[in-house]
């Protein structure tokens, strides 16, 4: 699913108009059933609402819902926020037909027009759509901080009023909804951890916008869904063998860290990697042949951290690293020396991330095409703060470029960056991953992946994707509470069934 700023969204519109064709307030009374239809279904029938609309055309979606309410029965007060001169052409066209219904219209002219709001009302918000651009001032600001005052239940149509589509709102006054029913495609704001109080739970709509625009417009980014993971996964042939899946190093694991080389092995296996080795320090090899028996066991010389890699790397069809491995300098030196000899991608995830922050010419010498997995605060280490999630994000496309490699920036919408300049958002996953080890696992699939003649995007997509998946499916089994890092190793299995079924 493309994910579209607010000129290609409006740019959308017009196009369906033209070719479907369809007049702007038809298109209108569409977002507005859409929107009556998931109230009905959510279990909102009956309830009393208090609609407050601004005079552009958000304004005149919530008079359109307003209506259709009405027409049901429902309470329907609607509160519009005046500015002293005409709506949009659709808002007037909506306010006339609404004043042949027995909806109550109030304007709103300045603070002390503002109502009590009745106990028990949802509250819809239809001020400021998709095309604000500045930040919430005046009466706007002070009629949102009045409604968000209320601790009425909030509903928001497309967006949240006093939010920006496309950049940050961070600090700004907005409003904040327990749900947002928006239309036809996400939008970045909805995307973005610092909007998750404002947002709530997002909700897309199909408002029947015409497919034919979509093939004459690429979005920066796109939202994983089922049909970009079934191009890419390779079902087996019926002839395979192990040598078809790869031989790949994991090397982890640390005196006291061994659980992130155990929990990176097995999901390695989980995820059909041929062959795998592990390289561990010396108190490691009793741990990982008993846990991982299917692994083949690289001991280093220390007892307790990794000092070197004495054999061939040349074996290896990918190499994983990071996983509880530490960040002593002879470490350093280890992943240093690896990065040096081997040519092929890697994936450096955990104390990797950590000692190239600290050895920055390091980022020089990976080999083109690595993933790295880092989460917001290993990724601030590595190439520094950034103000906001917006700007995190443009970071991550930019270095992800600047270093041919591919950025798995982890968070509920985990986030990947490809060095040609596109990028996706993973739509799997929940709550329950944020515990530490679900990073380990994730180093793991990918590590297999990588090494089963997967392309780094294609290893990095399919991975991220399967990852939360698991995880949602883990969490049915266990709740988000309750499950562990190991839980989505275990329904790996599972996820590629829903994978082949789907197909």
């Amino acid at each position: 699913m493309e994910i579209l700023s607010a000129d290609q969204i409006r740019a959308w519109d017009e196009y369906t108009m033209r070719h479907e064709p369809i007049t702007s307030i038809d298109l209108m009374e569409r977002a507005a059933a859409s929107c009556l239809s998931w109230l009905e279904k959510s279990g909102y029938s009956g309830r009393s609402f208090s609609i407050y609309c601004g005079k552009g055309n958000n304004g005149g979606d919530g008079l359109a819902l307003a209506r259709l309410l009405s027409v049901l029965d429902c309470s329907v007060t609607v509160h519009i926020l005046e500015f002293g001169h005409l709506g949009t052409e659709d808002f007037q066209i909506n306010l006339a037909r609404l004043h042949q219904t027995p909806a109550e219209v109030r304007f709103v002219q300045g603070a002390d027009n503002f109502h009590p709001v009745p106990a028990g009302d949802i509250l819809i918000d239809a001020l400021l759509g998709s095309g604000l651009n500045r930040k919430l001032e005046g009466v706007a600001a002070q009629l949102v901080t009045h409604l968000n005052q209320s601790g009425n239940e909030i509903i928001a149509i497309d967006i949240p009023s006093g939010l920006f589509v496309g950049s940050s709102s961070k600090g700004n006054i907005s409003i904040c909804a327990r749900h947002t029913l928006s239309f036809q495609c996400y939008k970045p704001a909805f995307l973005m951890p610092e909007n998750a109080g404002q947002v709530g739970q997002v909700h897309i709509l199909d408002i029947g916008l015409h497919p034919g625009y979509l093939q004459q417009v690429t979005g920066e980014s796109e939202l994983l869904d089922a049909g970009i993971i079934q191009a890419i996964y390779k079902p087996r042939k019926s002839f395979a063998h192990k040598g078809n899946f790869g031989h790949a190093l994991l090397v982890a694991g640390s005196y006291g860290k061994m659980g992130a080389a155990v929990l990176a092995s097995r999901a390695c296996l989980r995820s059909g990697v041929g062959l795998l080795s592990c390289q561990v320090p010396g108190c490691g090899y009793s741990i990982l042949q008993t846990t991982v028996p299917e692994a083949m066991i690289v001991t280093d010389a220390d007892e307790k951290i990794h000092t070197a890699f004495p054999g061939d790397l040349a074996t290896y069809s990918v190499i994983g690293a990071g996983p509880g491995i530490g960040t002593d300098p002879r470490t350093a030196d280890l992943l240093g020396d690896l990065l040096r000899r081997f040519q092929k991608p890697m994936v450096v995830d955990a104390d990797a991330l950590n000692i190239l922050a600290s050895h920055p010419a390091f980022l020089a010498i990976l080999p083109p095409y690595s993933i790295l997995t880092p989460h917001p605060k290993e990724f601030e280490r590595l190439f520094g703060p950034s103000p906001d999630d917006f700007a995190r994000l443009d970071k991550a496309r930019e270095q992800a470029r600047q270093h041919q490699c591919i950025i798995v920036l982890k968070g509920h919408y985990t986030f990947i960056a490809m060095p040609g300049g596109k990028s996706y958002f993973n739509s799997t996953g929940n709550p329950g991953m944020a515990k530490g080890g679900s990073g380990d696992v994730l180093t793991g699939i990918l590590t297999s992946l990588l090494s089963q003649s997967y392309s780094p995007g294609e290893a990095a997509l399919l991975g991220v994707y399967l990852h939360g998946l698991a995880g949602d499916l883990a969490a049915l089994s266990w709740s988000p509470e309750s499950m562990l890092p190991s839980d989505l190793t275990d329904h790996m299995g599972k996820a590629f069934g829903h994978i082949q079924k789907t197909r």
